[in-house]
């Protein structure tokens, strides 16, 4: 084939193939022109609400003589509703309108903005968040395009920043008179008005199966030590329940546990792999089954919240308090778990998150789990006993950690800054000898003589404990102990049954009840 011929072929496929990238760029044109699309995407919002901003909602009333309220567009004024107070925060906290118009109409916009501009003007930030709505249909009109209604009772957060410094937090819970029209498909706040400060919600008081006196932990009234041990099956560490869930091996190891004279387990729940805000069913069935299983053994269970969880964003706020609501009340009425325990050694994220956000987070999430649960005790597990001097008021068991030598004195010191029960939540010793710790490993028989001393002591003087842990483990994930040999080599060694399923010298020193 002679090289003009060749040109020529090569400029028609070319031209072809151009041909087929606009026809096809057109038709993409042609698609989008004629399918509706999200408000969120028009507005091209960072984020949407429904994934951000979940506070608790419930209509007190919905009778109106006129026009009966339809489901759909209660769902559809329910949505653009909680959507404006969320565009709202975010404008108070950025200082910007940014979306401001899309959900008040003129007259509330302008107040927004004086707000905005002064704050902005005098270098004020604020974050809030509202937890918790009360509406009451005033009136819905004939035409279905206009409703009005009284938002009683909202429980608002407010932390206001001067300079970028914090300056105070309040709570307030207010009652708001509330207009809302329906414009272009959407419904738009035209008037929104405090009417009160009606000071704060009332207390839920309720009888419990699960209780304290003075330092007892009382369980159907009767005196209880915990006497147990923090378990993950050996096969699947810090990922219980994910695939790998299999309920022979948990039964069976809940047996053995019972043998050795156990009477409670503690088990994780993470945030992420639960679903965040939105659980996923499948999760929730394995942690019943987990929970039958040791009801089946005679196991006490803490449940362990919030896993590898560490944001405490004012923002976050109503998202976790829906994760909490769906657990906690889904086993509210369970008799096998003893305590909720809300975050595993919340003060190491002190420094990266900020003591004060950390400390304000755990006391609305209590809030939220007594609300929903007023039958299990709640506990925080702090890593060491000077972070277990926080929040004593607001639990009910005082929780620490320990893995050194001093526990004695370190006990008698937290018990001087609480008359509440104090469990030691996590402790132990790794049989772990290597380059890294020449001088600061232990031995397979230290770690028994360490847990032998320790028992004997839980024994004269009552002390509720859990050991850490009943298996060594192969591997160890790096979102726990890093990627550092000698940090996370050290996390395997901390059984009592090794990874070959052989028995430890410290196996016969798992409790002072063998």
């Amino acid at each position: 084939m002679n090289t003009p011929i060749k040109y020529k072929i090569t400029l028609v496929i070319s031209f072809i193939f151009l041909c087929s990238i606009s026809i096809f760029g057109i038709s993409l044109v042609w698609s989008f022109m004629n399918t509706g699309a999200e408000r969120a995407s028009i507005l091209h919002l960072p984020i949407e609400s429904v994934d951000v901003y979940l506070p608790k909602i419930e209509w007190s009333s919905l009778e109106n003589p006129g026009r009966p309220m339809e489901k759909q567009t209660l769902k559809e004024i329910q949505k653009d509703y909680l959507n404006a107070w969320h565009i709202k925060n975010i404008a108070y906290q950025e200082n910007s309108p940014y979306g401001v118009k899309d959900y008040y109409t003129d007259s509330v916009q302008k107040n927004l903005h004086n707000t905005i501009n002064y704050n902005k003007r005098h270098n004020i930030n604020v974050q809030t968040t509202t937890l918790f709505h009360n509406p009451k249909l005033e009136f819905y009109s004939a035409d279905g395009q206009l409703i009005a209604f009284t938002d009683e009772n909202v429980l608002e957060y407010q932390r206001t920043f001067k300079d970028k410094k914090f300056v105070f937090e309040t709570e307030l819970v207010s009652t708001y008179k509330v207009m809302m029209l329906l414009e272009d498909g959407f419904w738009r706040i035209r008037h929104l008005v405090k009417e009160q400060n009606t000071g704060t919600l009332p207390e839920q008081k309720h009888s419990s199966f699960a209780r304290v006196k003075n330092d007892t932990i009382l369980l159907q009234g009767k005196p209880f030590i915990i006497n147990g041990i923090n378990y993950y099956p050996q096969k699947t560490p810090w990922d219980m329940f994910g695939k790998a869930f299999d309920t022979d091996i948990i039964d069976k190891d809940f047996e053995l546990i019972n043998s050795l004279g156990l009477n409670t387990i503690r088990i994780f729940v993470q945030y992420e792999d639960f679903g965040k805000a939105n659980i996923i069913e499948e999760k929730l069935k394995k942690l019943k089954n987990t929970i039958d299983l040791a009801k089946k053994h005679n196991l006490k269970v803490i449940v362990t919240l919030f896993d590898f969880y560490g944001d405490y964003a004012v923002q976050d706020w109503t998202l976790t308090h829906r994760h909490a609501e769906k657990i906690v009340s889904t086993f509210k009425n369970n008799t096998t778990i003893i305590a909720w325990d809300v975050k595993n050694e919340p003060n190491l994220d002190f420094e990266n998150r900020g003591k004060r956000n950390v400390l304000k987070w755990l006391e609305y999430i209590i809030k939220e789990i007594r609300k929903y649960d007023p039958n299990h005790l709640i506990t925080i597990g702090w890593s060491n006993f000077q972070a277990a001097q926080n929040l004593t008021d607001y639990v009910d068991i005082v929780s620490f950690h320990h893995f050194n030598d001093n526990f004695e004195n370190d006990l008698a010191t937290l018990q001087k800054t609480t008359t509440k029960p104090i469990l030691l939540e996590e402790f132990g010793v790794p049989s772990y000898n290597s380059i890294w710790n020449l001088f600061l490993g232990h031995s397979k028989e230290s770690q028994a003589t360490y847990h032998k001393k320790m028992q004997a002591y839980f024994s004269k003087h009552n002390i509720s404990h859990l050991s850490w842990t009943l298996y060594d483990f192969k591997k160890i994930p790096t979102s726990v102990a890093g990627r550092m040999p000698w940090k996370r080599n050290k996390q395997k060694h901390f059984g009592f049954i090794d990874k070959n399923g052989k028995k430890k010298p410290s196996y016969q020193y798992i409790s002072s009840e063998r």
